[in-house]
C-alpha cells in the first residue's frame, strides 16, 4: 500500500474503501491488459533473418497450441554459378522443354551391360521407352559382353533403335571400373559422335518411373547424389588420398554427384570421358584407385568443369534412410536400393 499514500488516514492506518478498492482493480486490470498486449506485439514481430533463408518464417501456433509444421522451404532453381538446378515439375524446367521441343533432337542413352547385369537390360529399356524423353529421337547404345542377352530383340517404339557395340568381358566390379570410362571414351569417338546430338550414360540396373524430358538437355549435365543432397560439404565422399588423380583438397567442391546419370553434347562428353579413363590408368600405374572408383574421378572433373546443367535427386534417387525427400521420383536405382538393404531384406528382394 506504500504506492498509495493517498489511501493513509491520519493515524497512519491502512483503510480501503470500496471505490478505493474498485479503482485499485481497475488500475490492475489495466497494468495486465498493457503487458499482455506488449507480449503479443513482440510474438508478432518478423522472424530473424535466418528464419527466411531457412524458409520457416511460415510457420505458426494455432491457438489450442498445435504446431503447425513449416512451409518447406522453396527447392533452390540455379547452382551457386548460374547453372539450372532441375526439378521436373517446376516452371523453368517447362520453359526448358518447351524450348527443346521446338528443334527435332537425336539423343543417345549408353549403358554397360556385362555380366550378371545382363538381367536388367530388358526392364531398363522397356522404362526409358515409356519415359525417357518421350517423343524425341532416340538411340539406345549397349555395351555388352553379351550380346545374346538381347535375343529376341526388344519391341521399339517410333524414332527408337537400339545399337549394340560388343566388348570384351569384363569380370570383377573392380575391373569394369578401370575400364568403364574409358570404354565410354572409345564408344563416343566412334560410331556414337557420329550419330546423335546429345549423349547420356546411365547405370543399367535401372527404372525410369516417371517422365524425364527435355529439361535434363544441356552442354554438360550432372545428377546430384540423393543421400548428400543438402549435406554438408564435410560430408562429401571426395577422395582424400593425395596420391590418387582423383584427389579434392577441403576448400573444393559444390556438390557431390552420382555416377548414375550424366551427360551432354556428345563433344564435352567425350571430354569428360578420356579425361576420366587417363586419370584412372595415371592412378592404376601407380598402384592406385580411388575410394568411389569411377564416381570419383567423375567428380574431380566436375569440380574443375561445373556442369552447365545440374539435375535434382528426382533423376536418381533409391529409398534410404539417409536419401532426400523428392516431389516426383524419376529414375530410380534398383542397385543402390539394394546396397541400402540389411542381409536379409537382400535375400528376400533377391539382390
Amino acid at each position: 500500500m506504500a504506492l498509495f499514500p493517498f489511501c493513509k488516514t491520519p493515524s497512519g492506518a491502512v483503510r480501503v474503501t470500496r471505490v478505493q478498492l474498485f479503482l485499485y482493480c481497475f488500475l490492475l486490470s489495466l497494468i495486465i491488459y498493457f503487458l499482455h498486449g506488449r507480449k503479443a506485439a513482440v510474438g508478432g514481430k518478423s522472424p530473424h533473418p535466418i528464419f527466411h533463408a531457412l524458409g520457416k518464417d511460415r510457420g505458426r501456433l494455432t491457438t489450442d497450441k498445435t504446431i503447425v509444421k513449416a512451409a518447406v522451404p522453396q527447392t533452390p532453381l540455379e547452382t551457386p554459378w548460374g547453372a539450372p538446378l532441375v526439378w521436373g515439375d517446376a516452371r523453368n524446367s517447362a520453359v526448358r522443354r518447351a524450348k527443346f521441343a521446338q528443334r527435332e533432337i537425336h539423343t543417345g542413352l549408353l549403358a554397360l551391360v556385362v555380366g550378371k547385369y545382363a538381367k536388367f537390360v530388358r526392364h531398363f529399356l522397356s522404362s526409358a521407352e515409356t519415359y525417357f524423353l518421350p517423343g524425341q529421337t532416340v538411340t539406345y547404345y549397349i555395351l555388352t559382353d553379351n550380346p545374346r542377352s538381347l535375343d529376341p530383340p526388344i519391341e521399339l517404339g517410333p524414332d527408337r533403335q537400339l545399337k549394340v557395340i560388343p566388348v570384351a568381358e569384363l569380370p570383377g566390379w573392380e575391373r569394369l571400373a578401370h575400364r568403364r570410362m574409358s570404354l565410354l571414351a572409345d564408344a563416343i569417338r566412334n560410331p556414337i559422335g557420329s550419330e546423335v546430338e546429345y549423349i547420356f550414360c546411365a547405370d543399367i540396373d535401372q527404372e525410369f518411373v516417371a517422365p524425364v524430358g527435355e529439361e535434363i538437355l544441356g552442354h554438360l549435365v550432372a545428377t546430384l547424389h540423393p543421400e548428400l543432397y543438402g549435406m554438408p560439404r564435410n560430408a562429401f565422399p571426395y577422395e582424400v588420398e593425395e596420391v590418387s588423380s582423383a584427389y579434392v583438397e577441403e576448400d573444393e567442391g559444390d556438390y557431390y554427384y552420382t555416377s548414375e546419370l550424366y551427360g551432354g553434347l556428345v563433344s564435352e562428353m567425350y571430354k569428360l570421358a578420356r579425361a576420366c579413363s587417363l586419370l584412372i590408368l595415371q592412378d592404376q600405374a601407380n598402384g592406385v584407385m580411388a575410394r568411389g572408383l569411377e564416381e570419383s574421378y567423375l567428380n574431380r572433373y566436375l569440380i574443375n568443369h561445373r556442369p552447365t546443367c545440374v539435375l535434382s535427386p528426382e533423376y536418381s534417387w533409391w529409398d534410404s534412410a539417409l536419401a532426400a525427400d523428392v516431389p516426383v521420383e524419376r529414375l530410380f536405382s534398383l542397385g543402390r536400393q539394394c546396397e541400402a538393404l540389411d542381409k536379409q531384406k537382400r535375400e528376400e528382394h533377391k539382390c
